[in-house]
C-alpha cells in the first residue's frame, strides 16, 4: 500500500472540501485505503504525484472517480421509509391542492446516487395521482456529482436485495424482469424522472423553487459551516409552505437552520 504524506493528505482534502464540500481532514486512513489501488492500477508511483495531477484542474473524470471512491454510494428503495409516508400522509394532499390549476409540481432530489430514491418519489407519485397522473407534470429532478453514479440511474437496472423493502405488487406494476435477480425500472416511472449533474457547493439556480427537497445521507460528509449554507441555500430554493427531506444520521443546527422542524429528518419552510 502506498504512502500518503501529512503535506500531500492536507493538500488533497483541502483541495475536496474547497470543491466539493466533502470534509475529509479525519479520513486519512480510509484515503490510502481506498485509492492506493486506484493509483497503481494508473501508474502512480505515489500519491504526491497523483495529487498533484488532481489539483492541476486537467482530468475532471479522474476527480470524479476518486469522489465516487471516498464516498459510500450505498441506498435501496424506500429508504427511510417515515419519509414516504408524511410525503403520502402530508405533503401530496397539500401539493394536490395548491397545484390543483396548474398541475404541476416541483420536486428534487438532491445527490441521488444511483437512482432509487427519485424513482421511489415517481411510484408514489403514480400510485397518489392514479388515472389522473397523465395530467399533471410531477417529474422528479434528479442530480449528483458523478455523471457515472447517474448513468448507473438511468440505466435503472437494480437486484432483489434493493427492492426488499417495495410492495410486492409494485415490483410487478413498476418494474420488468430481465433475469434471475435483474429488474429494470419500468419506462413510465423513467420518464418521470430528469438526471442531471451538479455540484451541491455551486449556487441553486434552477427556473423554479422546490415544492419539496430530498437531499438526504449527503451531508454526512461535509462539516457544520458547509451544511448551515448548504441548507440556506435550499431553503431560498424553497417555495413557502416547502418541504425539505434530511437523512436522519444527519443533524442541523437549532441556531442557525432557517426551516420549521416538523418531525425528525423533515422540515418545512414557513408560509410568509
Amino acid at each position: 500500500m502506498l504512502t500518503l504524506t501529512d503535506k500531500d493528505f492536507q493538500r488533497l482534502y483541502t483541495y475536496i472540501k474547497k470543491n466539493y464540500g466533502i470534509d475529509l481532514s479525519k479520513k486519512k486512513q480510509l484515503i490510502v485505503s481506498r485509492l492506493s489501488n486506484t493509483l497503481t492500477a494508473q501508474g502512480f508511483k505515489d500519491f504526491t504525484a497523483y495529487v498533484d495531477h488532481i489539483l492541476s484542474g486537467r482530468d475532471s473524470e479522474m476527480v470524479t472517480a476518486m469522489l465516487n471512491k471516498l464516498t459510500t454510494n450505498y441506498t435501496y428503495f424506500l429508504r427511510e421509509e417515515a419519509h414516504f409516508k408524511y410525503l403520502w400522509d402530508v405533503v401530496l394532499p397539500d401539493l394536490a391542492k395548491k397545484h390543483a390549476k396548474d398541475k404541476n409540481l416541483a420536486i428534487w432530489s438532491a445527490g441521488c446516487s444511483s437512482g432509487e430514491e427519485p424513482y421511489t418519489i415517481s411510484m408514489y407519485l403514480k400510485e397518489y395521482f392514479g388515472a389522473q397522473a397523465s395530467q399533471w407534470d410531477t417529474r422528479v429532478l434528479a442530480t449528483d456529482i458523478s455523471q457515472k453514479i447517474l448513468n448507473s440511474a438511468i440505466t435503472a437496472s437494480y437486484n432483489e436485495e434493493s427492492m426488499a423493502a417495495l410492495p410486492a405488487t409494485w415490483k410487478q406494476k413498476y418494474f420488468v424482469k430481465k433475469g434471475p435477480d435483474n429488474y429494470v425500472v419500468s419506462p413510465a416511472i423513467k420518464q418521470n424522472v430528469i438526471f442531471k449533474t451538479f455540484n451541491l457547493m455551486n449556487p441553486i439556480a434552477f427556473k423554479r423553487k422546490f415544492d419539496l427537497i430530498f437531499c438526504r445521507n449527503v451531508m454526512i460528509y461535509f462539516d457544520q459551516d458547509t451544511k448551515d449554507a448548504l441548507i440556506q441555500r435550499f431553503y431560498n430554493a424553497t417555495v413557502p409552505g416547502g418541504h425539505l427531506f434530511i437523512g436522519h444520521s444527519e443533524g442541523v443546527s437549532k441556531t442557525s437552520c432557517p426551516y420549521k422542524y416538523v418531525q425528525p429528518a423533515i422540515y418545512q419552510r414557513t408560509e410568509k
